[in-house]
């Protein structure tokens, strides 16, 4: 007490303007920086309507985990935010008073559906990822029942946010070649690293894409980050990139039942010049590229194993 009455107490009276300005000072720093974090995080370099998208997936997410905010200074902050929110409201998708029908399926017996499940996996075990196609042509209602398939894929509070662009011109086709050509070579010799080429060495893959050019079709995947509205207003896409990715597995699997055969591919960094060359709006990220035709008669395949059921399944 003697050593605080002696010297705290005089420096104190001393230097309080001082230690008032330092305190303010500091307050100052601690609020600016809060407020630069809190825009900081993913949705900061979106655009407005694919930050909110993004915002209501991680609500939406946060909410199916039952996690509820502590009490405090922050619960004034998320009313200010849940009132902006509700100004931006669009009317729903569907009405509240929607109809609900029946819906019924024939059931199997046992083993039917252990004979129709087998045969299933036996056809889609015979799928491989080809880089050799027939230039053959392939009717354009082959592909278009291949996208409808597509199209019966589940999605996000059924926002059905995917876009697929068939091509089939030769110029737009050799167009798309040169784009991603120019791309991978690049992505081969600098961007992807010597583990990823090594990697990808057994498989003879390279940034030459001839199948882009021979393959009768391809068809580009895009998923709609946000929907638009007919007064420009924007709509939120929940999930759009795993709802547009389970439509890709689907596709795959038409893709394979109609004799077909494909390649997924994903063009690193060529998706804004080929949005751009298709004429694709802002909302829409090109997601997968897919050649689709026959294979040549030539063609080959590295002999790779699937692994067995007991390392990808667990029975919990």
């Amino acid at each position: 007490m003697g050593l605080a009455t002696r010297y705290l107490i005089p420096f104190v009276e001393d230097h309080l303007l001082q230690i008032l300005v330092s305190c303010l000072v500091v307050a100052g720093i601690h609020r600016l920086l809060r407020r630069m974090r809190t825009p900081a995080d993913p949705r900061a370099d979106m655009d407005p309507l694919s930050a909110s998208a993004t915002e209501a997936e991680s609500k939406a997410e946060k909410g199916s985990r039952n996690v509820i905010d502590s009490g405090g200074v922050g619960d004034v902050e998320d009313e200010v935010e849940d009132e902006e929110e509700k100004s931006k409201l669009v009317d729903p998708l569907f009405p509240d008073d929607l109809e609900h029908i029946p819906y019924k399926r024939p059931r199997l017996s046992a083993e039917e559906s252990i004979k129709k499940s087998k045969e299933f996996y036996e056809l889609m075990n015979t799928r491989r990822s080809v880089r050799f196609f027939s230039s053959d042509p392939v009717p354009r209602e082959v592909i278009e029942n291949i996208v409808r398939t597509a199209g019966t894929s589940p999605s996000g509070a059924h926002t059905e946010p995917w876009t697929f662009v068939v091509v089939g011109d030769p110029e737009i086709k050799q167009r798309v070649r040169e784009i991603v050509e120019e791309e991978e070579e690049i992505n081969y010799k600098k961007r992807m690293g010597n583990q990823w080429v090594k990697d990808l060495k057994a498989l003879k893959t390279s940034w030459v894409k001839e199948y882009l050019t021979t393959a009768p079709w391809l068809i580009l995947v895009f998923k709609q980050t946000y929907g638009m509205l007919p007064d420009g207003r924007k709509r939120n896409h929940y999930y759009h990139e795993i709802s547009t990715v389970l439509s890709c597995g689907i596709m795959l699997s038409a893709i394979h039942n109609a004799g077909l055969v494909t390649l997924t591919s994903t063009p690193l960094n060529c998706g804004p010049a080929l949005r751009t060359l298709l004429n694709r709006p802002p909302n829409e990220k090109l997601l997968l590229l897919l050649p689709v035709g026959f294979p040549s008669e030539d063609a080959t395949v590295p002999d790779l194993k699937r692994k067995p059921l007991e390392d990808i399944m667990v029975v919990a």
